[in-house]
């Protein structure tokens, strides 16, 4: 998660030296990414070469067929190797690193590192071989951070810790990475600096528009974070043979965090795609509450945020599923899903949800056009305009044998401003501030910066995040047909 056109601006004034080297000496790419209507589909769409239908991964708790709710994502929902899966396989020496939202593969014979310091973590610690996690600790300590989301929740860390742990963590990654590479000689080296992650939702200046607003002391904060990074690379790249190939790579970029996700619930309801009925009974009355439900509804918002924000995470997601889903199945056609960016919806699909009410086919086309419709309506009270930039619907953008495992439909706002009301054409407003304290969010263009022998020097150009894989696999000398989603690069001889 770093953002191009800061990078483009600090490289520019002198601020990011190495990085304004290698945009010199190599080729600028901008690139389009799923995460303009998943966020975090990225990781698995670079690791993979395919798009999100295909590879089935976009967030650490999503659907799966058969369970009526979304479930912790695990290594079984990837429908595709990576890419440093398939060149270990033809015999290519591989060293992988910390790259976000993956996991251990069977059969891989390099050496790989996951969840050390993600930021984010999809699984659990763990490395092959398993023993590496001890040799790096035993040696380096532990990661600096010392947190990351998952077992953060909606607390918001100290701005003075992260400026003095994420530079820290930076050079723990570097000097670590390092020592890695010296225990072989490697083909393929893949590693991923995820501290601009935490930087880009945290640091992010209150009100800052965009990388355009750059200057002075307010980007101090997450600038510190770049140059740490900066410096990295150049150690790293001075140490790398002089014939190596250097791509750096980001599948999105950082904006404000103006989002109304959370108030997408409260207006599948006022439409009546969520418990439609309207909460009664088949007989008029008023359902009775659970029990649980009935003690969330005597405890204030705020008093239930800092409850679940001291729970452990698992905990914290189970009780927290439970008590934003008091639904009635038997009237609920669509509902959300965990996010906290999008606007992900679900169809209660038969066949698919064990509690389905929609039909496949024609049925369920309608209502997903008839989501679109209706949510491309949504206004921001504050402003008068659109809340909602576009609404996509999975089928048109993501195919493929795992699209189950994606929303139905997904809603992209429009983050001109703070989305704190929707209001619903001819139905009325619903209201309510976000939970999500981050002043920084993803979007949805990344950025490849690719160095190394025949590689023009100066020339921007645009490409896909989906076609990093195969260029790398091609520059490994790889010539097999590996049935990725994009095309290879033409980086030059």
């Amino acid at each position: 998660m770093g953002d191009g056109a800061l990078i483009q601006h600090w490289a520019s004034v002198g601020t990011l030296p190495t990085l304004h080297k290698l945009m010199s000496e190599g080729s600028w790419y901008e690139l389009e990414s799923p995460a303009q209507v998943l966020h975090t589909s990225t990781w698995p769409t670079f690791a993979t070469g395919t798009l999100p239908g295909r590879h089935g991964v976009y967030y650490p708790f999503q659907p799966k067929p058969g369970h009526q709710q979304a479930q912790h994502v695990a290594a079984d929902q990837y429908g595709e190797p990576s890419f440093w899966s398939l060149a270990d396989r033809l015999g290519k020496r591989c060293l992988v690193y910390d790259v976000p939202e993956t996991f251990p593969e069977a059969g891989f014979h390099g050496r790989a590192i996951f969840d050390w310091g993600t930021w984010a973590w999809y699984g659990t610690r763990a490395a092959q071989p398993q023993q590496l996690l001890a040799e790096i600790k035993e040696r380096f300590g532990d990661y600096p951070l010392g947190m990351e989301a998952m077992r953060l929740g909606l607390g918001r860390p100290s701005r003075t810790m992260l400026q003095r742990k994420l530079p820290e963590s930076v050079v723990y990654k570097n000097d670590s990475l390092q020592w890695l590479m010296q225990q072989g000689e490697w083909d393929l080296v893949v590693a991923a600096f995820c501290e601009t992650h935490p930087a880009a939702h945290y640091l992010w200046p209150d009100g800052a528009r965009d990388a355009g607003s750059a200057e002075g002391n307010r980007f101090r904060p997450i600038h510190g974070v770049y140059a740490a990074v900066d410096r990295a690379i150049g150690a790293l790249r001075a140490a790398l043979p002089r014939d190596t190939t250097l791509l750096i790579v980001s599948g999105d970029g950082v904006r404000p965090n103006n989002a109304g996700w959370h108030l997408l619930p409260a207006a599948l309801e006022k439409l009546g795609y969520l418990n439609g009925d309207g909460g009664k009974a088949g007989n008029g009355r008023a359902k009775p509450r659970s029990l649980i439900g009935t003690v969330k509804a005597l405890v204030p918002p705020r008093v239930r945020r800092l409850i679940a924000d001291s729970l452990p995470w698992k905990l914290r997601n189970k009780l927290g599923a439970h008590l934003e889903s008091q639904v009635d199945w038997a009237h609920t056609r669509a509902f959300t899903l965990p996010t906290d960016l999008e606007g992900c919806i679900r169809i209660n699909l038969k066949g698919r949800e064990p509690q389905g009410i929609v039909a496949p086919g024609a049925e369920y086309k309608a209502l997903c056009e008839d989501l679109r419709t209706r949510l491309s309506g949504l206004i921001n009270p504050a402003t008068g305009k659109p809340a909602v930039s576009k609404v996509w619907i999975r089928d048109e953008v993501f195919p493929g044998e795992r699209r189950d495992q994606l929303p139905d439909v997904v809603v992209s706002w429009n983050d001109e401003a703070p989305i704190a009301g929707l209001a619903i054409p001819g139905v009325g407003i619903v209201e309510g501030p976000s939970p999500d304290p981050r002043s920084g969010t993803h979007s949805g263009t990344g950025f490849l910066l690719a160095c190394g022998p025949g590689i023009p020097a100066g020339r921007s150009s645009r490409a896909k995040l989906v076609q990093v894989a195969p260029t790398v696999l091609r520059r490994l000398g790889l010539a097999e047909d590996f049935k990725l989603d994009g095309e290879p690069l033409d980086l030059g001889a």
